[in-house]
């Protein structure tokens, strides 16, 4: 059977790889082996407040179940409008918010309808990998361009001048970032946005971590920027969030967009034939986020994260996993692995992806440590062999088990 040239362009998701392998030791173990710590996931081991899960059930005794609007629930983008009102002091018009099936929807929707075949995508390497396969699934062409901890890991205004061409749409960011924790400088963010308009382009940014920033300086939307000038440069912003990481539901899948209200009825048209709409349990459901006891249970949740990032990321600067960039948001610790793996004898760079450097330390830190962790292979082609990406969205217990296990392993 034939299989398409956009199918077979879509790279694959090499964490599962680890994913599995992971798994299959862990079904191995024997009573008494110690199990094995997960810290190569991007999920908050929190669930939906109790809120959250009351309203669903109420939806389902209710019958509330059938099709929304694609747009969503007219309730629910009210909601999330004054969230952003509340939370960042911002007055995005409800019309504006496009509720998705999750952020992949979102994404889905925003680069179907803007990039056209042989379009050019400017994103960060390293980035989330599946940011970049939506690009691609659009026809278009993802450009990674190498952002060292000396940028935060992330793109500057000089480096989307100096990549700019003929066939450059856009610019698709994420702050905070999935695997680093870091965003963008506000001021940065605000040169790059003015670049684009300029150029007549797209600014796409990933916000799906920005409730889980704990820096005043870098916790705003892009949806708040002003230009040089004074111009409000939100206007143009494409904003993705979700409801999965904040508010943590991930397994729920919803999301939204905020677009120019121009582009709604094209999102609109899109979503009504590729989705039909959102969950409708999950929407009723997402309601109660924005509950003044729910959103005190987030912040508190917010506090955890931040703790954990506070205790865990010190502990691997200690043990020489030096994290370059100290994460101001998310659940991530960007670890540079080179002296462990000179340590462990294993060449930082091997002659195949999969033959050194942070790919191979991982199945040996699941064989040594039973410390699942993801390497930097899915993440970019920037050195992703220097880089091992833990997750700090596990509970503090196992963060504190996973620090003395590495220590014992030296």
């Amino acid at each position: 059977m034939k299989i398409s040239r956009r199918a077979q362009r879509v790279e694959p998701f090499y964490v599962m790889e680890l994913a599995k392998a992971a798994a299959a030791q862990a079904a191995c173990a024997q009573p008494g082996d110690r199990p094995m710590l997960y810290l190569n996931i991007g999920e908050p081991d929190f669930t939906a407040p109790p809120l959250v899960q009351a309203a669903a059930q109420r939806a389902i005794q209710a019958g509330h179940s059938q099709y929304t609007q694609a747009t969503g629930l007219p309730a629910l983008r009210e909601a999330i409008s004054g969230w952003y009102a509340t939370r960042f002091g911002l007055d995005i018009d409800p019309g504006r918010i496009i509720v998705t099936a999750g952020a992949s929807a979102a994404l889905q929707l925003a680069c179907l309808t803007l990039i056209d075949s042989g379009d050019e995508v400017l994103m960060p390497d390293p980035s989330y990998p599946c940011n970049r396969q939506f690009v691609q699934a659009a026809e278009g062409r993802a450009v990674l361009i190498p952002s060292g901890p000396e940028n935060r890991f992330q793109l500057s205004a000089a480096q989307v001048e100096a990549a700019w061409g003929e066939a450059t749409r856009g610019v698709l960011l994420a702050s905070p970032s999935n695997p680093t924790g870091t965003s963008i400088a506000r001021d940065e963010l605000a040169r790059i946005a003015q670049w684009v308009r300029s150029k007549g382009g797209v600014t796409m940014v990933d916000e799906i971590y920005l409730g889980l920033s704990f820096d005043d300086a870098y916790g705003q939307s892009a949806l708040g920027l002003r230009g040089t000038d004074g111009t409000d440069l939100g206007e143009d912003i494409i904003s993705i969030n979700s409801f999965s990481k904040y508010f943590n539901m991930t397994g729920w899948r919803l999301g939204w967009l905020v677009v120019p209200q121009a582009l709604v009825p094209s999102v609109e048209r899109l979503a009504q034939n590729l989705f039909i709409c959102a969950s409708t349990i999950a929407q009723h459901a997402a309601l109660a986020c924005f509950a003044p006891e729910s959103l005190a249970e987030y912040e508190r949740r917010r506090a955890e994260f931040k703790a954990r990032r506070d205790h865990f990321i010190p502990e691997l600067d200690r043990l020489g996993l030096t994290v370059p960039v100290m994460p101001d948001g998310a659940f991530y610790a960007w670890a540079d692995v080179g002296q462990w793996c000179q340590r462990w004898g294993i060449s930082l760079k091997g002659e195949q992806p999969d033959q050194g450097g942070s790919w191979a330390l991982a199945f040996e830190l699941m064989k040594r440590c039973q410390i699942a962790a993801t390497p930097g292979r899915d993440f970019g082609s920037a050195e992703p062999w220097r880089y091992l990406r833990f997750s700090t969205a596990s509970s503090m217990p196992h963060l504190l088990e996973a620090i003395d296990r590495l220590e014992q392993a030296l």
